[in-house]
């Protein structure tokens, strides 16, 4: 929005004889409002000068810098374009915080909304890479203070020069992208779709004047997709430290909810997601992804998110969480911490069997093994132990091969960490899920046990239990590196831990 360029007229009140005042219209929030002229002229003037003449790079402007160097050898000749997403709508006219697409941040760095990287190609090979960002509020046309999303209401924004100079790359107004598309050389397109929907209007609308099908054209940026989760699977040495850092804080994290577990108790689960929030929102961005406090049977729920359940003696708590960092990487742990401090029996010979998968699963990570591998070791030592226990009907081997064991394991013994919590999804399988693993590979290792409350297959005293471990290891050159071993995982580790935290 932006105030319109011609005067209008407030109308004269009805025998009041006051002199019609020249105003300004203008909509903000779908309403019209008006201001006088003085107030328009008065706002435009008495501003500081805040342009920083020398902004300092971002941390990984070099290693975004080479990221880029790798796409644009995977795609020669091609125009590549990556948005950042727009603004969510909440409810009416408020909006969630905005995250921008992982893809978008892996190659530019940057967070702002409605942000587009163009990687341009050269006649002579490579590419150009250029930023399309929303410069600074216009100060002369009132966009800064009557547009709902002017810096007055949402916040100073880096000018384009500013960016350039954090980013290493070049910055020009977003608002102008469309028309440099649509003037740019004829040359094959792909977009990151999923993200900006006008963007991808405007590149179909140029699409359409090509040879490609609407197929054709679906199947080339899927390609580009994936390419992008290909190359996110093997992290930079950048990457690690952030994730080493998300890790960190996710460990005050815990630390904070064993602290908390008296007034938790005095409450509810609602307690604990709170104070693991508080903890995120202070070491970094937000939670990674939706905060797991399942106390309880509520345990055995795999993504519990109501966190409205009470918090009782005697029972445990399975809380999966995680910090995502400044920078937008995240951990992903999960513990399952008995309340009152100690495990009972039965607690515990159900914990210590999880934790002995899970033993076997990190033991099973190193480069050059198949990905699959610490899955199956996982499920087999959980499938030996329900045997022994008269769960499961032997032998092991025949268990495994019909997946029985899954009625109380359920999911995958992990997944690749990153950006985003369930990192490179996309990726082909061939390099991630029937790839071997790769040093640089972060995953996170969490095989559990789940016994339904309403599970006749099961002794009474085991339904309503729920295990799960889960730490984030990354893949070395000479075997693996668990982040997450700031938290402890043994039965009588965790209760040590408890100890010095419970009053």
């Amino acid at each position: 929005m932006t105030v319109s360029e011609h005067h209008s007229s407030r109308p004269q009140a009805e025998g009041d004889g006051a002199a019609e005042a020249p105003v300004f219209t203008a909509r903000k929030n779908g309403q019209e409002q008006t201001v006088s002229e003085e107030l328009a002229d008065w706002m435009r003037t008495g501003w500081a000068d805040t342009e920083s003449r020398d902004p300092q790079p971002i941390e990984q402007a070099a290693y975004t810098a080479k990221r880029r160097e790798a796409l644009s050898a995977r795609f020669p000749g091609e125009r590549l374009v990556v948005p950042a997403g727009n603004l969510k709508t909440r409810s009416n006219d408020t909006e969630y915080p905005f995250r921008p697409s992982c893809d978008y941040v892996y190659l530019s760095g940057d967070q702002s909304d409605d942000g587009c990287l163009v990687l341009e190609p050269r006649s002579g090979g490579g590419h150009d890479a250029t930023v399309y960002l929303r410069p600074r509020s216009n100060r002369d046309n009132g966009e800064f203070w009557l547009d709902g999303h002017g810096e007055l209401w949402s916040g100073r924004r880096h000018s384009l020069a500013e960016s350039a100079q954090r980013l290493g790359l070049q910055a020009h107004d977003v608002r102008r992208l469309p028309e440099v598309l649509s003037e740019a050389p004829e040359v094959p397109v792909r977009i990151l779709r999923g993200h900006d929907a006008s963007l991808e209007e405007v590149v179909g609308g140029l699409r359409a004047q090509s040879a490609d099908s609407a197929e054709t054209a679906a199947e080339r940026d899927e390609e580009l997709a994936v390419a992008l989760h290909d190359q996110r699977l093997v992290k930079d040495e950048w990457e690690v430290a952030q994730l080493q850092s998300a890790v960190d804080a996710t460990v005050l994290g815990f630390g904070d909810v064993a602290e908390a577990l008296p007034q938790a108790r005095a409450t509810s689960e609602r307690y604990i997601e709170g104070t693991f929030f508080l903890r995120a929102r202070v070491e970094g961005n937000d939670v990674g992804y939706g905060t797991i406090a399942a106390s309880g049977p509520n345990s055995t729920t795999l993504h519990w998110m109501r966190n409205d359940g009470p918090v009782r003696e005697g029972e445990l708590l399975l809380l999966d969480a995680g910090v995502e960092t400044t920078t937008l990487y995240t951990a992903d742990v999960t513990r399952t911490l008995p309340v009152s401090g100690r495990f009972t029996p039965l607690q515990r010979r159900v914990y210590d069997l999880v934790y002995a998968a899970q033993e076997a699963a990190i033991a099973a990570l190193a480069p050059g093994r198949p990905f699959t591998e610490y899955h199956r070791v996982a499920q087999r030592t959980l499938a030996e132990g329900l045997v022994e226990w008269g769960l499961l009907e032997g032998p092991v081997d025949r268990v495994v091969e019909l997946g029985l064991q899954r009625r109380y394991t359920l999911h995958g013994t992990g997944h690749m960490l990153g950006l985003d919590v369930h990192d490179c999804a996309k990726a082909r399988t061939e390099t991630h899920l029937y790839g071997d693993l790769r040093p640089g590979m972060v995953l996170t290792v969490e095989p559990g046990l789940y016994f339904q409350p309403d599970d006749l297959t099961v002794p009474e005293e085991l339904r309503g239990i729920g295990v799960r471990i889960e730490d984030d290891v990354l893949v070395t050159s000479e075997g693996n590196r668990v982040l997450s071993a700031g938290l402890p995982r043994t039965a009588d580790d965790v209760e040590a831990w408890l100890a010095q935290r419970l009053p």
